[in-house]
């Protein structure tokens, strides 16, 4: 069994999204903007996730995890926002490396001030530190805090414990990296010069996380009952084909995606951002279809 909860699914999303946050924020190369945005909508989700939970039938241990969840967000934008001067590291050493390798080219000589490597300080003896950076681990917080409360969720769905367990966590990781995958390609828009291999790591994680997710909601009592008869979807069947054609469609987004990356020009990311913008509807089709179906069993 999965539940079509409100809360459930809010709290899959902000949890598996400020998962998929940390793995890109780790890097220190991408904008702090960007974890504003993220720690910003993943608040929102998460107080959303303990309204619905208060409002429609409160399990104490989820809500307490969305709570949890909310809290950690808002103390992750601050501190990011307290420490906005220190800069991102990675993000400076990848501007002096390219500044280094035009200088290279062109035979212009440019000074350029090497950045500190986490600390805020710069190693030319002469900028006073600007305090210490913010730490990607706090990203990683609100993802751990969410996870408690999808486990009691996954507990209180009934039936299978194991299975609803498996389905509840694997379908927060796909949720979440397929939103923050969208998210972080067309941040390439805000930072151009962005490493295209961050998006790449987050198509493959979405690769490796498909068959999981699909695999999930195939087990027993899943989307093969639906196509064998065996569990009625009140449509005749069309909504397990359907459930098909989207989880068909996502894995073939994804590989696409991969193939345009591949791609020199930069107009090749933003293709892999449209196409992931398709990948996220056909994705939470692949969600929610089955757990709308399988919310009857």
């Amino acid at each position: 069994m999965i539940r079509l909860d409100a809360a459930t699914v809010l709290l899959q999303w902000a949890t598996g999204g400020m998962l998929f946050c940390w793995f890109t924020t780790r890097h220190r190369i991408v904008g702090i903007g960007y974890g504003w945005l993220l720690r910003g909508t993943y608040f929102c989700f998460a107080a959303g996730a303990l309204a619905a939970g208060l409002a429609f039938g409160s399990d104490p241990i989820r809500e307490a995890a969305s709570a949890g969840v909310a809290v950690a967000c808002l103390v992750g934008l601050v501190v990011s926002i307290a420490r906005k001067d220190a800069g991102v590291s990675g993000q400076d050493a990848e501007f002096d490396r390219r500044s280094e390798r035009v200088a290279a080219m062109t035979g212009i000589d440019r000074q350029v001030e090497s950045a500190g490597v986490g600390d805020g300080v710069r190693d030319d003896g002469d900028t006073p530190s600007k305090g210490p950076e913010f730490n990607p681990i706090l990203d990683l917080i609100p993802a751990l805090i969410g996870m408690v409360g999808l486990v009691a969720a996954g507990f209180d769905a009934g039936g299978n414990t194991a299975v609803a367990l498996l389905r509840t966590l694997i379908g927060a990781a796909f949720i979440g990296a397929i939103s923050d995958g969208m998210l972080l390609g067309h941040w390439y828009l805000v930072q151009p010069g962005l490493p295209r291999r961050l998006l790449n790591e987050m198509v493959t994680a979405l690769g490796w996380l498909w068959p999981l997710e699909v695999g999930a909601l195939l087990l027993p009592t899943g989307m093969i009952s639906v196509w064998l008869g065996d569990v009625d979807d009140g449509w005749g069947g069309l909504l397990g084909w359907m459930w098909g054609m989207c989880a068909i469609t996502t894995i073939i987004l994804v590989l696409v995606t991969r193939a345009a990356l591949k791609e020199r020009y930069y107009s090749a990311v933003m293709a892999a951002t449209g196409l992931l913008y398709l990948a996220i509807l056909t994705a939470f089709g692949t969600d929610i279809v089955a757990r709308a179906v399988l919310d009857q069993t």
